[in-house]
């Protein structure tokens, strides 16, 4: 399949068919992660792939009780490497755990207007999320070109995902992609047209 064409067939899954995906299918799936483009070429990533039953369970709680997220064969955890800036990480994961400055609007603002105040650190977290969001667009593609579905999860307890699959400090989890063979062909969602986007 063309990459224009997977981009055009892609839709967000909800209902799996009760088979396993081949592990060929998912290594794939993982190779187009790893081939995407990152900021300064740091890779800012790391994957669980979650198949065990009773796990995709817990990430169905973790995840507000998204019933399709249990019911996909495979879930892939996507998590921010923060080991991946090498010495600014320590003061990068200092600056996510802080109670005084969060990643917020305000400071993706100052990162975007490339105020003298937005620190190395809120750069860092900023291009990680970048990053890693560009990894999974790839596995949704690469996804759909084997005949499989994905559906991006954002919507969900990080801390409690990242306790059930006791994920180290330094990798937080940031995009649950549940993957499987497609139960359903939605019909695609109203987008802008290319007017519209346009400046």
């Amino acid at each position: 399949m063309e990459v224009l064409e997977a981009i055009k067939r892609r839709r967000s899954i909800r209902r799996f068919e009760d088979r396993p995906v081949p592990e060929e299918c998912i290594r794939e799936i993982l190779e187009a992660a790893r081939l995407a483009p990152s900021a300064s070429n740091l890779q800012t990533w790391k994957f669980k792939v979650v198949t065990d039953p009773e796990i995709r369970k817990s990430l169905r709680e973790a995840a507000f009780d998204q019933k399709f997220v249990e019911r996909a064969p495979v879930v892939i955890v996507a998590c921010i490497d923060f080991t991946a800036f090498g010495e600014r990480s320590r003061r990068t994961l200092e600056l996510l755990r802080s109670r005084a400055v969060r990643p917020s609007l305000e400071m993706l603002l100052r990162y975007l207007r490339g105020e003298k105040g937005a620190e190395q650190e809120e750069r860092n977290l900023v291009s990680a999320c970048i990053n890693v969001s560009i990894a999974v667009q790839n596995m949704v593609l690469a996804a759909t070109s084997l005949g499989l579905g994905t559906c991006w999860v954002r919507a969900f307890d990080p801390q409690r995902v990242a306790e059930i699959l006791e994920l180290p400090p330094e990798c937080p989890p940031l995009i649950l992609l549940p993957l499987g063979y497609p139960r359903e062909d939605p019909e695609p969602r109203s987008r802008k047209s290319l007017s519209d986007i346009l400046l």
